[in-house]
Formats: structure tokens, C-alpha cells, sequence
């Protein structure tokens, strides 16, 4: 098991080494095969660890790589940890990975780099793994970059367009605001428990507060921005400082302004972010610490009130985006919001469950809209489409499989329905019964979104599918289902899309939790919330289906039925409308107080700090100087020989004097 391990983490790696090293010289097709192939072998393997350690009875494996770093207490070395929560996020990332991969044979079969492109991927796909594996904050910290540079290289693949370029600076400078915050959350967390690596944190984390409550004052053990904090508090602000670093790579409220701007790269980079890697990494991160959030209820309430307020947000943003991977990149924001509430209710295995389940039907959304806009030659944009699903039937059968899957659509209390129907909806039952004082706003919030995701995700089929053609007659002409390379992608993340939710249930947050989970995540007497949400009230239990039916007759009606009641409403309400197409004017507003700022004060550092004061009285004042003396002395070079002789008659003249007045004295 130990030398599979190894296997899946460092195929990847070799296999980007062999494309971004000699891609160029084995040709493009080579590049495709060994990455691809590496990746089909990865995927392979990561099932079996699946059901070796989360189904089967292995426990916790623990593989030592080498010493890392060594610096006085300071001790982390690079092991893998595996235990149910890993093998989870293997199947999750390598599945994907390996299927956005062959996928990418046919999107990117006419860009002259894919050599460089398939190699991107399988660094991605290298960083998520080392993530994912980390036995230590160390470790996880290094995957936690190796994602965000890899993302930055995918997002700009196309640097030579200047949204693409701009998009990859934003995703990698707002992820910085959050690591800062995660690197200081490494940093107490060693400064508390001694240690950075897993195992002595949360034996420690256990017995760390009084058995009496969190809430008691006590000596100060750590000093944070001039505050001195005692054990409580301080775990407090060290779980908020790593949920700040979540924050940035899910793309919460605030810090997610850099995820829909990310569509800009390539379709399957877009899949590959939004379904396995980048965005998954902060709710791992808050899953793997549960044992040390589980410890401040303050940080909890502030996980359940950011995500319910992204889920929100961005389902009303969603509403109106006229791009179709922005839609999808709006639902993808929304759906980690879920994610985020139930980890912040205690609810960590139902987050996880929606992590799994989210993955196979958001890969599918993805790579179907990068074969729509295969078929209409590049167009994104929804509102010149229009009437595609005879053309190509087979992008429309799983797109609507994905969009099945996303709204929710089941039999209510049968246990029978697609993913997000299964996944989705426990979530939301978990937010009802949780004991938290905030449970109740989560609760709204989340059913608010449920109807909305419904409206706009059927939007999409309908603008996209239905009606008639709003593309060019040369445009219709062309269109054409994708080849078989990336369709049958399409249809293995359907399989998952349809069953993952129905086959995994019991085991995530069911009958088997303690089981299946084996310690991976938190499991202590406080974890009631397995017990009361099967006991929710039965209009509980079906408001998310309410929600789905209300979301999706609304969109036949606007969009099928009454196609001029979008405009509508549009114009009478231009005011909501332009509020939420332009997202909440976000980026408008960090325009305002953080970029034009920031670019004020570079300029004047520029010009005034480097230019007039350090090149002016430094490199660039001596070289003036000596260009004036020289300049003068010059000048005395004439060229006459009359002025020669008289400078040569002054000098033996004053040689004469002092020798002269020398000889005097």
C-alpha cells in the first residue's frame, strides 16, 4: 500500500516533469499520452486506497518520505497521511484530474502548447496531492501555494490576451490576502500546541481547554496583533485565521472575487478548479482541523454565517450572468458556501458529502459548457445561442444530467434522487437542526439559495437548448457534437452525477459515519447533530424541493412560456438589475479603496521615492557630477597649440614660485 501511495502522488509529478521538460521534443500527442496516462493509472490506484482505508477495515497510513525541516523544537517532516479523509479527496482530484486530462485531448487539440498545457495540469494536479496528504502544516502549506501558482500558470495559459493575464494576477494576489492569514494561523497554532504536525495537535487539542467550557478567563498564552489572549481566545482567533486562508481559496464572501474572473483560462482548467482542486482545498483545510475548530464556537458561527452569506450572494449574482461559465462559476461559489455552513454547524461529514458529490456534477457542468462552445465556435455567451439540443444530443443529455443533479431533483423522503439531491438537502436539514445560534439565518439563507440555483441553472438549459437559434446562420451551419474523447468523459461523471449520492449516504452521514470516517474527522460528544436531523420537521425536509419546483417553473415561464418577461423586469427594475449584474459592485469597490490607492502610492514611490531621491542623489546624482566635471575638463582640451604653450608657461611659472618661496624657508 505504502509504494501505491507513492505512486499516486508522484506520477503526476513525473508526468509533468517529461511534458514541461521535453514536451518540445517528444511532440505534443506524447505530452498528451504519458500525462494522461499517468493520470488514468493514478485514478486506478486511488480507488483501490478507497476502499482499502475509507470502505475496508485498514486504519490510518502513515508513509515517511524524509526528514524535512529540523530547527530546534521545530520538527516536520514529509510523510503522507492517509486515512478516510484522503482517500475521499484522492478518488475526488485524481478522478476529475484524470478525466479533464482525456478531455483536453479533444478541447485543446488546435493550441500549438499543449505540451505546456498538459504539463500545468499535472503540476496542479501534483500540488492538490501533496495538499491533500500533508501530515503537517508545513506540508499542507507548501501544496496550499504549489495549487495557487499552478493556478495562476493555467488561469494566464493564454498570456498573450490581456483578461486572461489580469485574471491570473487577480486569483494570485487576492489568494494572498487569505495565506496571510493562514500563515499566521500556522504560526500560533505552533506557538500553542508546540508542534505543527497533525497527530500532536489534536491529541493535544483534546485535553487543551478546561473540561468546564472555553468561556473562563485564564493566564495569556499567546499575544496577537497587541491583544494578549488566554487558551480560549486564542484558539479562537488561530481557527479564524485559518478559516481566513479557506476563505481566500474557496472563494468566500469577500475574498471571492477572483473565481469568476477565472473562467478566462482554458474550459477544463475551469473544471478542474471548480470541481477537485483550488476550491476544495479551504473546506479540506477546515474538515482536517475540526478537532481544533471544534473548540471555538465563536469561529463555527463565523464559518456557518460566511458561507450561508456566499451561498446567498452568489446564487443572486447567478441570476442574471449572461456568460455560461460564469453561471456555473456563480453556482460552484454558491454550492462551497453549503460546504462551509455544514462544517460550521458541526455537520463535517454532510460538507465532505457535498464536496464528493459536488465534484462529479460540477466537472460535468463545466466540461459540457467547454463542449457547447466547442460546437458554436468559441461563443460563451448564452443569449446567442439558442436551440442546440437536436445538434448535439449528447452535450445536452448530460448537461441536463449535471443540471438534474445540482437543483435537486428526487423523491422526497425516499432517499432516492441524483447527487445534490441527496448531498445537497442534508445540508440543509443538518443547518435546521444544528444547535447553533445562527443555525436558524443559515437555514433561511441556504433554502433562498436552493430556490435561486434552481431558477438559474434551468435558465442556462433553456437559453442554451431550447427555443429558437440566436447564433449566426454561418455559426449553425458548423455546429457539431464533440468527438468520443470528450464525450466519454461526460458520461463517467454522469454515472457519478446520477449515484454518488444514493451509494455513499449511509457511509459519509449516515449509519456508518463512525465507521467509515475512522477518527478522520470530528467525532466527540458534542457531534450531536447526527442524531436530530433525521427528526427535522417535515416541511424541513422538503423545503429544498419546494424550493427546486419554485426555481424551475419560474425559469419555463420567464424563458420557455413568456420570453419577454426577462426584459421585462429587467427595465423595471434597472436599478436591482444592474446591481446584480454587476456583482454587487465588488470589484468596483476594491477598485476604489484597495487598487487605485495601492497604484497611488507605487506611482508616487516611483517617482518620487525612487526616481527624484534614490536614483536622483544616488546611481544617477554621481554620474551627473562626474558628467559635469568632465564636461569642464573638456572644455580645456582645445586643440591649439598656443593654449597648450600658455597653460605649460603658467605651470613651470608656478613651479618656479614654489620652489622659490620653498627655498626661503
Amino acid at each position: 500500500m505504502n509504494t501505491i501511495i507513492q505512486a499516486i502522488v508522484f506520477l503526476p509529478l513525473i508526468g509533468f516533469l517529461i511534458a514541461g521538460l521535453f514536451g518540445t521534443s517528444i511532440g505534443a500527442k506524447a505530452s498528451e499520452y504519458v500525462t494522461s496516462g499517468f493520470m488514468i493509472i493514478v485514478a486506478v490506484l486511488s480507488w483501490i486506497v478507497f476502499f482499502d482505508v475509507a470502505i475496508g477495515e485498514t486504519e490510518m497510513i502513515k508513509v515517511t518520505v524524509m526528514r524535512w525541516v529540523q530547527s530546534g523544537s521545530f520538527d516536520a517532516e514529509w510523510a503522507f497521511r492517509v486515512d478516510t479523509l484522503t482517500a475521499v479527496m484522492f478518488v475526488v482530484v485524481n478522478t476529475v484530474s484524470c478525466l479533464v486530462h482525456i478531455y483536453s485531448i479533444g478541447y485543446m487539440h488546435h493550441d500549438a502548447n499543449r505540451p505546456r498545457f498538459f504539463a500545468y495540469l499535472s503540476l496542479f494536479t501534483f500540488a492538490m496531492l501533496m495538499l491533500v496528504t500533508s501530515d503537517n502544516l508545513l506540508q499542507m502549506f507548501f501544496g496550499w501555494e504549489g495549487v495557487g501558482l499552478a493556478s495562476y500558470l493555467l488561469i494566464g495559459f493564454w498570456y498573450k490576451k490581456p483578461s486572461a493575464t489580469a485574471a491570473a494576477m487577480k486569483a494570485f494576489i487576492v489568494n494572498r490576502v487569505g495565506d496571510f492569514g493562514f500563515a499566521l494561523g500556522i504560526f500560533g497554532v505552533f506557538v500553542l500546541f508546540g508542534s505543527i504536525s497533525f497527530e500532536t495537535i489534536f491529541a493535544t487539542a483534546a485535553t487543551y481547554l478546561p473540561a468546564e467550557g472555553a468561556h473562563e478567563g485564564g493566564e495569556a498564552v499567546i499575544t496577537l496583533f497587541g491583544m494578549h489572549l488566554d487558551k480560549a481566545h486564542a484558539v479562537t482567533a488561530i481557527c479564524l485565521l485559518l478559516f481566513m486562508g479557506a476563505m481566500g481559496k474557496s472563494a468566500q464572501f469577500l475574498l471571492h472575487t477572483w473565481l469568476p474572473d477565472a473562467m478566462e483560462g482554458p474550459t477544463p482548467v475551469s473544471a478542474l478548479i471548480h470541481a477537485a482542486t483550488m476550491v476544495t482545498a479551504g473546506v479540506f483545510l477546515v474538515a482536517r482541523m475540526s478537532p481544533l475548530f471544534e473548540l471555538s464556537h465563536t469561529a463555527l458561527m463565523v464559518v456557518t454565517v460566511v458561507g450561508a452569506i456566499t451561498a446567498f450572494f452568489a446564487a443572486t449574482v447567478g441570476l442574471v450572468q449572461n456568460d455560461i461559465k460564469r453561471v456555473i462559476a456563480y453556482s460552484t461559489c454558491s454550492q462551497l458556501g453549503y460546504m462551509f455552513v455544514a462544517l460550521g454547524t458541526g455537520a463535517y461529514g454532510a460538507g465532505i458529502f457535498h464536496l464528493f458529490t459536488h465534484a462529479f456534477f460540477k466537472a460535468l457542468l463545466f466540461l459540457c459548457a467547454g463542449s457547447v462552445i466547442h460546437a458554436v465556435d468559441g461563443e460563451q455567451d448564452m443569449r446567442y445561442m439558442g436551440g442546440l439540443r437536436k445538434h448535439i444530443k449528447w452535450t445536452f443529455a448530460m448537461m441536463m444530467v449535471g443540471t438534474l443533479a445540482i437543483t435537486g431533483v428526487g423523491i422526497p423522503f425516499s432517499g432516492i434522487g441524483l447527487a445534490g439531491f441527496i448531498s445537497k438537502d442534508i445540508i440543509i436539514e443538518s443547518a435546521y437542526a444544528a444547535h447553533s445560534p445562527v443555525a436558524g439565518f443559515a437555514f433561511t439563507l441556504l433554502v433562498i439559495a436552493a430556490c435561486f440555483t434552481s431558477f438559474y441553472s434551468w435558465r442556462l438549459i433553456f437559453m442554451t437548448f431550447y427555443g429558437k437559434p440566436r447564433a449566426s446562420h454561418e455559426v449553425m451551419h458548423h455546429v457539431h457534437e464533440s468527438p468520443m474523447v470528450m464525450l466519454v468523459p461526460l458520461f463517467i461523471l454522469g454515472i457519478g452525477a446520477v449515484f454518488a449520492g444514493m451509494v455513499f449516504e449511509g457511509r459519509f452521514f449516515g449509519h456508518e459515519y463512525a465507521e467509515f470516517w475512522q477518527g478522520a474527522l470530528f467525532t466527540g460528544p458534542e457531534n450531536e447533530i447526527l442524531e436530530h436531523f433525521h427528526h427535522v420537521p417535515a416541511l424541513v425536509a422538503l423545503s429544498p424541493f419546494i424550493a427546486m419546483i419554485l426555481g424551475f417553473v419560474t425559469a419555463w415561464y420567464m424563458y420557455i412560456r413568456s420570453p419577454e418577461t426577462p426584459k421585462y423586469l429587467a427595465n423595471q427594475h434597472r436599478g436591482l438589475y444592474q446591481f446584480l449584474l454587476n456583482k454587487w459592485y465588488f470589484d468596483e469597490l476594491y477598485d476604489f479603496l484597495f487598487v487605485r490607492p495601492a497604484k497611488r502610492i507605487g506611482t508616487f514611490l516611483w517617482k518620487e521615492g525612487d526616481g527624484r531621491v534614490i536614483d536622483g542623489y544616488g546611481p544617477n546624482g554621481i554620474a551627473a557630477r562626474v558628467m559635469d566635471v568632465t564636461d569642464r575638463v573638456v572644455r580645456l582640451q582645445t586643440g591649439y597649440l598656443y593654449h597648450y604653450a600658455f597653460v605649460m608657461l603658467i605651470g613651470i611659472a608656478a613651479l618656479v614660485t614654489w620652489m622659490m618661496l620653498g627655498s626661503s624657508f
